[in-house]
């Protein structure tokens, strides 16, 4: 396997496994940013190109990385005991350039974020992320230990935001989805099945399934399973009309979890967590 500088269609590192022909894209001063995996000969993520393009807009593709909040704060304002900070949506990791290197394995690569005087201005402790993104048979490994390296107790909640390609927002399902959500569109509890029926108008959901999630594209003739691990288990999903794709995202906690305390991840001073999430991929199209 090897990890490789590309230029077209846009700069980016490659890595690759010659066996399988799959691959990742990266781009690690875009937020640490996964742009692209090929599995099996398809390009399972989406990415819109033009936007990513224009470093002015906000990127809509690839595996955006939300820490240290998933969602968004009332008025951007995070409420500490060291004080009040202005904090947006998502959190800072997924703007912040991340360090890439191959992993010692040779079964993927390794994206580092530490914090820095920007970072220390919106959320004031000092961290270090390491995410090992490995490339697995059919399937994507994205293991994240996060390590507070304050001498306080760091809250923080964490999540991906992957956005994947479909074949139309008209003929996908979802399994393994609880009976009931949040939906963030309205911030009310709601039907599942009822929101499923809205994937092609625009949804925005958060669920707690009790197993994998599976993305069905019959159309494609396309499987993806979000396999989850506690406490990276709750799961939004999103989509975007017209762009034929949809966010299946791997959350430890709600909204405004540092706010109400709600699934809130804690850290005391040189402690360090492990969250993993698996993404197995599977076609019926001949290689």
């Amino acid at each position: 396997m090897s990890l490789i500088q590309r230029d077209t269609p846009y700069p980016h590192w490659e890595f690759s496994d010659p066996l399988s022909g799959d691959l990742l894209r990266i781009v690690p001063e875009r937020g640490g940013l996964i742009s692209g995996w090929r599995c099996a000969g398809e390009e399972v993520v989406y990415l819109d190109l033009e936007r990513f393009l224009d470093p002015a807009q906000s990127v809509r593709g690839g595996f955006p990385v939300l820490f240290p909040i998933t969602g968004g704060l009332p008025d951007n304002r995070l409420i500490l005991p060291q004080g009040e900070f202005q904090l947006g949506q998502h959190g800072f990791a997924r703007q912040q350039p991340w360090r890439l290197e191959a992993l010692a394995d040779g079964r993927g690569v390794q994206l580092q974020l530490t914090d820095n005087e920007e970072t220390l201005k919106s959320y004031p402790f000092s961290f270090l992320l390491t995410m090992a993104v490995r490339l697995a048979p059919g399937a994507l490994e994205i293991t994240t230990i996060v390590e507070n390296r304050s001498n306080v107790t760091m809250p923080f909640s964490f999540g991906l935001h992957p956005y994947f390609n479909l074949s139309s927002l008209e003929g996908v399902r979802l399994e393994g989805l609880p009976d009931q959500c949040l939906n963030h569109l309205t911030m009310a509890e709601a039907a599942t099945a009822e929101q499923m029926e809205r994937l092609a108008t625009g949804i925005d959901l958060l669920v707690q399934p009790t197993g994998p999630v599976r993305l069905v594209d019959e159309a494609a003739g396309t499987t993806l399973e979000l396999q989850l691990t506690h406490p990276l288990d709750l799961v939004v999903l999103w989509t975007e009309p017209p762009r034929p794709m949809v966010c299946m995202e791997p959350w430890s906690a709600p909204r405004q979890a540092l706010l109400s305390g709600d699934r809130r991840l804690e850290l005391s001073p040189g402690e360090s967590t492990t969250l993993q999430t698996r993404y197995q991929f599977t076609t019926t199209k001949s290689p």
